[in-house]
């Protein structure tokens, strides 16, 4: 059963897919505002580049608002600057000691690109699966030519590790249904 340690070395990479799907889509604005929708936006600040939420306190006090608070007054140019360069659907107003980000309303139109955006996020999850599952699969061709395991256990784990993608592409589908879901709703 030598093949099963290129499928468990590939679960690990598919696991990251997954991460990385969930991350994305908390950045996607559903139905309100969440701080996950600028705290990883990456800032000039200190002559480098630092995470938003390493530099402010972030705050919903409404359902289509955003509150930041830099805990350094003098970057609050350097934030606005950031937001507005990685997205464009957001406009962030200097408000004193904060910054204030009003969110539109959910028109049709802007709930049709984040669908289309989920939908390309949702591929490249799906590449890094199909990725991890062809290295593996290469992994135990690779063994059963160098007649480490059996022809028979080469097609056993050919099925195991199909069977481990498809419950990746599974959890992937369904968290992004799910997020869709909250958009259209």
């Amino acid at each position: 059963m030598k093949y099963k340690k290129y499928i468990k070395k590939a679960e690990p990479e598919m696991e990251k897919a997954i991460d990385y799907l969930k991350k994305e889509l908390d950045k996607i604005r559903a139905d309100r505002a969440t701080p996950s929708l600028v705290e990883d936006i990456v800032v000039d600040a200190f002559d480098q580049k630092m995470p938003l939420k390493q530099l402010a306190a972030i705050s919903c006090p409404e359902e289509r608002q955003i509150v930041i608070e830099p805990w350094n007054q003098d970057y609050i140019k350097s934030i606005v600057d950031a937001i507005q360069k990685a997205n464009s659907e957001l406009n962030p107003m200097p408000q004193g000691k904060l910054v204030r980000i009003n969110l539109p309303p959910m028109t049709k139109e802007y709930r049709e690109r984040l669908v289309k955006k989920i939908s390309e996020i949702r591929e490249e999850a799906r590449v890094s699966v199909k990725r991890a599952r062809e290295e593996a699969w290469k992994n135990i061709q690779k063994a059963e030519k160098e007649g480490e395991i059996t022809e028979d256990d080469k097609f056993r784990g050919k099925d195991d590790l199909q069977e481990l993608t498809d419950e990746h592409n599974d959890k992937i589908d369904q968290l992004v249904e799910k997020k869709k879901e909250k958009i259209k709703s």
